[in-house]
């Protein structure tokens, strides 16, 4: 079982979860409105051969959750402080969705630090025009993974809407303890998310803004690309093949969470390519 540890900074507490029986570094990055725990199964299966560390992004989880600064570039400084407490040069990552993104930027900017990077269905790899802020609150309402932002009027109205949501497709044990860690009861009685509103809608402004792939990237990377997941169309995935300069396609079976919807054969996956890029 992971150990619950937390890195405290000037501007905020980091909260993570560590397995910390391997050597060598694994860094699993979750995607907008998860936390850490929903990579529960894939720590558990490769624990024995790395050392890992999921944390719970700024905004997200049982970390800080300030009004301001969701930029990418604060985040990589949550994640370098990190492996700088953890005594790591360089680490493997997995990312997952819109953190996705942040992992090429990372790769971009300081790519010593990134000895592979597995990217689990990313998300808005592109600058958006700046018109598709408009968009923003149909999103918000129709996009899967802010349908718990709530609120609801009770835990028993929350679990009802969860079981709806391709996240917890089959509600598994561990789904099912993914949804309960998720959320939480507010001041007034009612319940919702943890990840809040602020971080929910500076994150969306800041992927407006940034681009995630402008020049050649040459960290091994693995698109891993879930057959009822976002990116099902030559064009999404054509940024991808551009810039990154040493990719690998690999499709498996789920959805846009497959290490919750079909997780076996996500980590056999991920576990054959660490393996390659050891």
């Amino acid at each position: 079982m992971p150990i619950r540890q937390n890195l405290s900074k000037p501007d905020i507490q980091l909260s993570y979860l560590e397995w910390n029986q391997g050597q060598e570094p694994l860094l699993l990055l979750h995607g907008l409105a998860d936390h850490a725990l929903v990579w529960s199964s894939l720590g558990d299966y490769l624990a024995a051969d790395y050392h890992i560390v999921a944390p719970d992004m700024r905004g997200h989880g049982e970390s800080s959750k300030p009004d301001k600064d969701y930029r990418f570039e604060s985040a990589i400084a949550d994640l370098e402080a990190l492996m700088d407490k953890l005594g790591w040069a360089s680490t493997h990552v997995v990312a997952h969705s819109w953190s996705g993104k942040l992992a090429c930027i990372w790769a971009r900017q300081h790519p010593e630090r990134l000895r592979s990077m597995i990217l689990v269905d990313p998300i808005f790899i592109w600058k958006m025009p700046s018109l598709f802020k408009l968009t923003f609150p149909l999103l918000y309402r129709v996009l899967s993974f802010l349908k718990m932002m709530g609120p609801f009027a009770s835990y028993e109205e929350a679990e009802q809407q969860a079981r709806q949501l391709s996240q917890y497709q089959g509600w598994s044990p561990l789904q099912q303890q993914v949804f309960q860690v998720g959320i939480e009861q507010k001041q007034d009685g009612s319940w919702g998310s943890k990840f809040t509103i602020a971080a929910r809608d500076r994150i969306f402004e800041e992927v407006i803004q940034i681009p995630g792939l402008t020049v050649p990237i040459h960290t091994p990377a693995l698109f891993v690309q879930p057959e009822k997941g976002v990116n099902r169309q030559d064009w999404q995935l054509k940024p991808y093949k551009t810039y990154l300069k040493n990719l690998r396609l690999c499709k498996v079976p789920g959805n846009h969470w497959p290490f919750l919807s079909q997780p076996e054969a996500f980590n056999q996956t991920v576990e054959a390519f660490l393996k390659e890029n050891k």
